[in-house]
């Protein structure tokens, strides 16, 4: 079988988890994208049991459509069924969510056994490896990525594994669980509040994988960190309060406070031992620059990925500010009843 990142053959990347929270965007950036010419085909796994349709905006699965869209339908307790959805993929994008760690196990266990060169793991978050404390959620992706070495790359068919980590997605983090209370003008800081923290929007990271998936296997990096923009809550705080994000009223500056770390960690890391909610986390981990997609920082390949932003341009958070007059969230009811 060629390789997928000869001239001459393109790409067939499979995609599991095409309907989610994420997976939809990178779908997008498969198909609508201008990077889209630089694959065959896309397929979606979908389950047997499920009405599974490409995301809203997208082509319709036909031949006619370029690269060619595919829906192949899998039984999850069936690992033949499996196999057969993966049939000639190149690429694996798994982009299943925190509910379903049993099937990205059983995913793991049919690649061997396929024509996958290229694996992108369901991370597309913060580095947890650099994290020293457990968490639920994130331990079972250390689990999942243990399992993933053992069976890819120690057995005698090598498959690459590519890890991206995006930080925090722009959308999802401009709100009051994370300390950013729009309604009331107040953002409050875990440790420093001058500590710059990456994010990078959910249409990005589905860009920047596209990006990575388009490059030959041995080009791409066994970790990639990306940041569509990195500023600390100072800095966030101005920026949404210049966009009207002062106050009820919309006038005013955006008051920033500061909280001890040390003692909000502690009582996070002994409070919270088997909690599935990353949010009280994430805000230590802000102010620890453990989300820092910097050189200074856990590194950046914004370049790798997106050169010179020639194939697009990355979405900041004056970008949000300026869609939200400053006030992403600010109806949101806090705290949830």
């Amino acid at each position: 079988m060629a390789s997928p990142q000869t001239t001459t053959t393109l790409p067939v990347v499979a995609i599991a988890g095409a309907t989610g929270h994420l997976g939809k965007h990178v779908v997008s950036a498969f198909l609508a994208s201008n990077l889209r010419n630089r694959f065959s085909e896309v397929i979606l796994l979908s389950r047997q049991d499920s009405h599974q349709h490409p995301p809203t905006g997208l082509p319709t699965p036909s031949n006619n459509t370029h690269p060619k869209l595919t829906i192949r339908k899998y039984t999850e307790d069936d690992p033949v069924s499996i196999t057969r959805a993966l049939h000639g993929a190149s690429i694996l994008i798994n982009t299943v969510g925190p509910s379903g760690h049993s099937f990205k196990e059983k995913l793991l266990h049919a690649i061997p056994q396929t024509s996958i060169q290229l694996y992108f793991p369901s991370e597309f978050g913060v580095n947890h490896y650099v994290h020293d404390f457990p968490h639920l959620e994130w331990d079972s992706k250390k689990k999942h990525m243990a399992l993933a070495e053992q069976l890819l790359t120690q057995g005698p068919k090598k498959v690459k594994i590519c890890r991206v980590f995006c930080g925090l997605f722009l959308e999802d983090s401009i709100g009051p669980w994370f300390g950013f209370d729009t309604k009331r003008g107040r953002y409050e800081s875990v440790g420093s509040s001058r500590v710059p923290v990456s994010f990078t929007s959910l249409g990005d990271v589905g860009r920047s994988v596209a990006a990575l998936a388009s490059l030959r296997v041995d080009e791409v990096p066994e970790v990639v960190h990306v940041a569509g923009d990195s500023r600390s809550v100072v800095e966030i705080a101005e920026v949404m309060g210049g966009a009207g994000g002062g106050g009820e009223d919309g006038k005013g500056e955006i008051e920033v406070v500061e909280v001890g770390l040390e003692e909000y960690k502690r009582d996070v890391t002994t409070g919270k031992k088997d909690s599935w909610d990353p949010a009280p986390y994430l805000r230590f981990l802000m102010g620890e620059g453990k989300i820092m997609h910097t050189r200074d920082g856990l590194g950046d390949d914004d370049e790798l990925v997106n050169p010179g932003e020639r194939l697009w341009k990355w979405e900041t958070l004056r970008d949000l500010a300026e869609r939200t007059g400053g006030r992403p969230w600010g109806d949101y009811a806090w705290p949830p009843k």
